[in-house]
């Protein structure tokens, strides 16, 4: 029982929750951003039956993650807060396709590509599918 001891004393417990305020903060900025701007696009676009708000939302978390991820990583300028709040929090909280893009892309990067690959067809193919079974397991 020593690890209950560790948990509740010192710093881990108060930069656990500072950890989690800031994923959870940047989470809420996120998925609100990501349901005002798919929103407007699908309001403002001319074959609305085409699901283009979620195509610029996760496009541009895309763009927006890589945007940062390389500027972070580049200049070394961030602590681990900013990366939880921005990276996690927001883009993720924005859409968890960029952290799958990301994550692919770190794969590659490392020359993994039979790991990239992988995560491509399993993430689309078992994705679809488990959609396709928790729908048909609810609506009957």
């Amino acid at each position: 029982m020593q690890w209950i001891d560790r948990l509740f004393r010192g710093n881990y417990l108060k930069s656990t929750f500072i950890n989690i305020m800031l994923v959870g903060t940047g989470g809420f900025v996120g998925a609100l951003l990501r349901y005002g701007l798919s929103g407007l696009i699908q309001r403002t676009t001319i074959m609305s039956t085409f699901p283009y708000g979620t195509l610029v939302v996760n496009m541009l978390g895309c763009l927006l993650i890589g945007f940062a991820a390389g500027f972070i990583d580049s200049r070394q300028i961030s602590g681990e807060e900013v990366r939880l709040f921005a990276l996690v929090g927001l883009l993720g909280g924005f859409t968890t396709y960029s952290a799958f893009g990301y994550e692919t892309l770190l794969l590659l990067r490392d020359t993994d590509y039979l790991r990239a690959i992988g995560n491509v067809a399993i993430h689309v193919v078992l994705g679809i599918s488990l959609v396709w079974a928790g729908y048909e397991l609810t609506s009957r």
